[in-house]
């Protein structure tokens, strides 16, 4: 014989009737998010080169201001400012110090307040500069994939001396190099393509130009700014690069110099008197050419050791500091030495 409890049955009851209860808040919640990421989705505009090719400067106002422009518009902006000779560095979409300070010369050298912000008068000048389109179609040549490419490259100096050659990693990576862009931004606008494959088209910067001037009449290194200006005979600024300069410990010099020697695929030399942190090494080491050498792909030097060269990380120009030389990207330090000569005045100032 089943006995009932009342007590029991109306706790049963109640039980049954919260878990209802709990069930359908929790399908009301979950509607709820779905339909607030369906419309973070939707509000999310594509990055493509359509959507970047036809991106426009407007004015932002209330919580857009603190978010500034978009993706597409700050891409398209790197990739003018870069196309006319004020380099942002690696064009990456990303509106920060870089990009602040090739902003800010662009603005200087068209009698704009150099705020390093955008805004319209500044958009329309710099979209005045060029009519071709920001992002263009490349197909991947047979060069592009053909290597050699180093499998890693270690950390170490005595490591990296071991090689025969310090090349790229990946087709991703000279291709990156090749349009100055990060590479993360290269797969993001080519989700979908194999960059491993000769023939397969892309969407990359269209930044390919020849330096705006055959010559420089000075160089002017801005220690305190971690910026590289060329000028003309008259002073005028023509090409603005980003760059890391030396630290308190092994800072980059100062006064006026000039360029001794200008060298494309150099070898880096390493003598033990530098006492580099972290080399161990008590003879000198040869470390062979590539554009993931240490010094990069071109070396500007200026005597004493001190040069202006490339370097294998894009990324850290601007964010790190070197033992004393001038760092630059691989492809700003080949346009500058493309308009320097033996004797070029280079100035350190701050």
């Amino acid at each position: 014989m089943v006995m009932l409890i009342p007590g029991r049955a109306v706790l049963r009851a109640g039980i049954a009737v919260h878990l209802l209860c709990v069930a359908a808040a929790l399908m009301v919640a979950n509607a709820a998010h779905a339909a607030r990421r369906g419309a973070s989705h939707a509000a999310t505009p594509a990055l493509d080169a359509q959507a970047v090719n036809a991106a426009q400067f407007s004015a932002p106002s209330g919580k857009a201001r603190a978010r500034g422009s978009s993706p597409a518009t700050v891409i398209k902006e790197e990739i003018l400012l870069d196309r006319a000779g004020f380099s942002p560095g690696q064009i990456d979409g990303q509106a920060e110090t870089n990009d602040q300070k090739a902003l800010a010369a662009f603005q200087g050298a068209n009698g704009i307040k150099p705020s390093g912000r955008l805004d319209a008068a500044t958009w329309d000048r710099l979209t005045a500069t060029s009519s071709e389109p920001a992002l263009m179609e490349y197909e991947i040549q047979p060069a592009d994939v053909k290597g050699p490419f180093n499998k890693t490259i270690p950390r170490s100096f005595e490591k990296k001396a071991e090689l025969k050659n310090l090349n790229y990693t990946s087709p991703r990576q000279l291709l990156a190099a090749k349009f100055h862009i990060a590479p993360a931004l290269l797969t993001r606008l080519n989700p979908k393509a194999s960059f491993e494959t000769a023939g397969t088209k892309i969407v990359v910067p269209n930044v390919a130009r020849k330096p705006s001037h055959d010559r420089v009449a000075e160089v002017v290194v801005d220690k305190s700014a971690l910026t590289v200006r060329a000028l003309d005979a008259n002073g005028k600024l023509i090409s603005f690069y980003p760059a890391s300069v030396g630290s308190e410990d092994r800072p980059s010099p100062s006064g006026t110099w000039h360029v001794r020697s200008v060298v494309e695929n150099p070898t880096y030399h390493y003598s033990p008197k530098l006492k580099f942190k972290g080399v161990k090494t008590q003879k000198p080491i040869d470390i062979a050419p590539g554009p993931m050498n240490p010094v990069g792909s071109t070396w500007i030097g200026l005597g004493d050791d001190y040069g202006i060269h490339g370097t294998p990380d894009p990324q850290s120009i601007g964010k790190t500091q070197s033992h004393g030389c001038v760092h630059l990207t691989n492809w700003d330090a080949q346009a500058l030495a493309k308009m320097v000569h033996r004797g070029t005045k280079v100035e350190f100032i701050n």
